[in-house]
């Protein structure tokens, strides 16, 4: 028994630890090399960091929760979810503190900057509502701590810290244009000893208008040589470069270089990110690339210093280079297997898997997983005044992992009432989803569409399919009858977004159902596939969703 014991703990601690690999996006080309991007995913306004032998990333997370994904690597090109730093969004500042339990699209954590200080790793966030936080850990795996507001007021975005050789800790940040009716400005300020309170007054350090730099923001401090340097994005999101200003003094004034742009390449407005030295010395920087549907994809640039200034990709002219799109890998003394972040999910766990999150903070009765060979899923109540999806939180979503896949979900629906309703969705500003639904005689297949969702407006029936022969299980609960109903949706992602969604009663032949629907991002992030269950009638008894198994595949 003993013995058995062991074997099992053992194979669990493999299974946890085992690799990761896409069937549909892979970045290590298994020869010394690699493509952009390194991961074809909306990990937006990225943030890296090395400790020791190791990599952390992580990007904005919005409205969605968990917020702050941490990823892990250990040579900048092979990733894998390992944490969150952000179990949901109730906040000190936040008013009401319950703002984030409804979908506050493009709302909440915005571009984090994550540091290691002192043996505590530190991400520090702006909220462009409620000010600029900061949360720590010890232990990055781990549980972190509670935020803390460090500076609060409506705008400030993007904030960067620097803990300098004196003892003296900083911070500087942007502005957001549609909160403080200015932008392209980066203001700094003194922390105290522990990075979490502004002990001084806000000074201008750089304007970008000076230099023809518009929506200069996004900025990440380091020192070097003697230098301060701030490498911020300018430009816009999705046509703008990546600008180096360095200064001997923090406060300025700073000296001007850009470092990055497209170049003659197809990869528009590289910049935002962050810029790390491996254990031989030498330097990367990470960045986004605006992909519309698919979101703010991460690419992996090659640095070299000339005359002091981090010169980006190669061909570079005065100081500017352009993206690579395939380059040989760091070196970080090592080679390492390939592994990409989780997509497929057998849900086989009694903790959700880290790919998936919700739209806003979950309630309890949301969902559930389990040991049991399935995630359960509870159906929710429409909310007042409902018009379309965008004010649904209890989506349950990943990103899009490719430029192409197919997504299939195996589930077994309890659909206790009629018109309750569960389904696989693509969503975004518009979407699609297609939904099994109980009707008065039986059930029904409906494939919806709303456009503009964020405008109000109505949803559109695409088609509807009466569904025959349906693979169902009675069971009984005391004397309530509960019917078990197996079903597979899936949807087929082409290059663009174009979404097709099929259905099978079987697991082995599937039909399609309506019409093609081309996806489209969300509220500053990318669109999202994934699964839902609502209830039509409140107080209704609940239904609910057992998900078997959600897989990404060719």
């Amino acid at each position: 028994m003993k013995k058995l014991i062991i074997i099992t703990g053992l194979l669990i601690c493999t299974l946890l630890n085992a690799q990761y690999k896409s069937q549909v996006w892979v970045s290590d080309q298994g020869n010394g090399t690699y493509k952009n991007p390194v991961l074809y995913a909306d990990y937006s306004d990225p943030d890296v960091i090395r400790v020791g032998d190791d990599y952390y990333m992580t990007a904005s997370s919005f409205n969605c929760v968990p917020g702050l994904p941490i990823l892990h690597s250990k040579d900048l090109v092979n990733w894998r979810i390992v944490n969150y730093a952000l179990t949901n969004i109730y906040m000190e500042g936040i008013e009401p503190a319950n703002f984030f339990d409804k979908a506050q699209h493009g709302k909440g954590v915005w571009a984090p900057c994550i540091r290691y200080h002192k043996g505590e790793y530190v991400i520090y966030w702006g909220d462009p509502d409620f000010g600029i936080y900061v949360v720590k850990t010890k232990d990055i795996l781990g549980k972190w701590d509670k935020p803390i507001l460090v500076l609060p007021g409506k705008g400030r975005i993007d904030p960067s810290p620097l803990f300098d050789d004196n003892g003296k800790v900083y911070l500087t940040h942007a502005w957001a244009g549609s909160r403080a009716s200015l932008n392209s400005i980066m203001t700094l300020c003194e922390l105290n000893e522990d990075g979490t309170k502004a002990i001084s007054e806000e000074s201008l350090i750089y304007d970008g208008l000076l230099h023809g730099n518009h929506t200069t923001e996004g900025g990440k401090f380091y020192k070097k040589d003697g230098y301060y340097y701030l490498l911020a994005p300018a430009g816009g999101v999705a046509m703008g470069w990546q600008i180096a200003l360095r200064s001997k003094n923090i406060y300025g004034p700073y000296e001007m270089k850009k470092v990055l742009h497209q170049g003659n390449t197809n990869i528009n407005g590289p910049h935002q990110g962050g810029l790390v030295e491996t254990q031989t010395g030498e330097w990367w920087f990470m960045h986004f690339q605006d992909k519309g549907v698919y979101g703010r994809i991460i690419h992996l640039q090659p640095v070299t210093w000339k005359d002091g200034w981090p010169v980006m990709g190669i061909n570079d002219k005065d100081y500017c280079g352009e993206p690579v799109l395939t380059y040989k890998k760091p070196n970080v003394g090592k080679t390492y297997p390939i592994e990409t972040p989780q997509e497929s999910d057998e849900f086989n766990s009694p903790k959700l898997g880290l790919q998936w999150s919700w739209h806003a903070n979950p309630k309890q009765t949301w969902g559930y997983a389990s040991s049991l060979g399935y995630y359960r899923m509870y159906g929710q109540y429409y909310p007042e005044n409902f018009t379309n999806f965008w004010d649904i939180p209890n989506l349950l979503m990943q990103k899009l992992a490719a430029p192409e896949f197919t997504a299939t979900m195996k589930a077994t629906a309890v659909l206790r009432n009629e018109g309750d309703k569960a389904g696989l969705i693509m969503m975004g500003w518009d979407y699609s989803y297609i939904a099994l639904v109980k009707t008065k005689d039986g059930y029904e297949l409906e494939q919806i569409e709303c456009k503009d969702a964020e405008q109000e407006t109505p949803e559109t029936e695409i088609a509807r399919v009466p569904l025959k022969n349906l693979k169902t299980e009675i069971k009984y609960n005391y004397q309530t009858e509960i019917e078990n109903t197996e079903f597979y949706f899936r949807i087929q992602v082409k290059d663009g977004g174009v979404c097709t969604f099929s259905y099978s009663t079987d697991g082995k032949k599937y039909q399609k159902i309506g019409e093609q629907f081309i996806a489209r991002q969300g509220k500053w992030i990318g669109a999202k596939t994934g699964m839902f269950i609502l209830n039509k009638t409140e107080k209704t008894l609940r239904s609910w969703i057992d998900i078997d198994w959600f897989r990404i595949e060719k």
